[in-house]
């Protein structure tokens, strides 16, 4: 496929979230894909290599939260970012958004910083941490009015990673796919972590016909401070 079919389907998705994209986004969306690829030749940072398929299921995936991002949302985090969905996508196009990207692995953070200069990208920062480390230090503990999630973990288990980070009042976007019998099982972890469920939209990808889910919960009170529990507790007993 070339690169006017591939800017128009990525122009078409986007617009299904009410994202405008402009000539400098696209180019900075396609520089991003191309030092992705380069990268994956030496490191596994996605299973997708189809250029297509990266506009999709990477990029527009990425930019189906932007609806909900308030605009009053200034500094936002992004727990278990990998290559950099949605944090970086969401930078690219808000550029007024203060972004972390958390992640374990320290090669995916070189790979991410590499896409921070190439891109010369501002407030934005790419933190090497498990999730239940950094959600005990002072300097990012309910510091955040967003923190996102994307395909990471069980909803119990990524409210035990990502609420800490959140300020009382802020916001929890967890990015699901089309399973989400969990919300079942996540009652007693909102109620323990001071969460509460205020949305859950259902949407088709574009151009495909995979079912995602978008589950907003809203932070109502502090998060008791034994949470999070040490590294590797929250995943071996969640909260259910």
């Amino acid at each position: 496929m070339n690169e006017t079919d591939l800017i128009k389907i990525f122009i078409d998705g986007a617009c299904q979230f009410k994202v405008n994209l402009e000539k400098k986004n696209i180019e900075s969306f396609f520089k991003y894909k191309d030092i992705l690829l380069e990268w994956n030749k030496k490191m596994n940072l996605t299973a997708i290599e189809d250029d297509r398929e990266i506009i999709i299921k990477h990029f527009i995936d990425s930019i189906s939260v932007v609806p909900f991002i308030k605009t009053e949302i200034k500094k936002i985090i992004d727990v278990g970012t990998g290559a950099g969905f949605p944090g970086i996508p969401l930078k690219i196009i808000m550029d007024h958004l203060d972004v972390t990207l958390l992640d374990s692995l320290e090669k995916r953070t070189k790979f991410l910083n590499e896409v921070i200069n190439k891109l010369n990208l501002k407030d934005i920062k790419a933190v090497h941490s498990r999730a239940e480390d950094k959600g005990m230090s002072k300097d990012f503990r309910e510091k955040f009015d967003l923190a996102l999630a994307r395909a990471v973990a069980n909803l119990p288990v990524l409210l035990e990673y990502c609420l800490p980070f959140v300020k009382v009042g802020g916001t929890f976007i967890a990015m699901k796919g089309s399973n989400i019998e969990e919300l079942d099982h996540s009652k007693k972890a909102l109620e323990i972590l001071g969460g509460e469920v205020k949305d859950v939209i259902q949407f088709n990808l574009p151009f495909t016909d995979i079912k995602r889910n978008i589950i907003i919960i809203k932070k109502f009170r502090h998060t008791p401070t034994k949470y999070p529990r040490k590294s590797g507790k929250p995943s071996k007993e969640p909260l259910i």
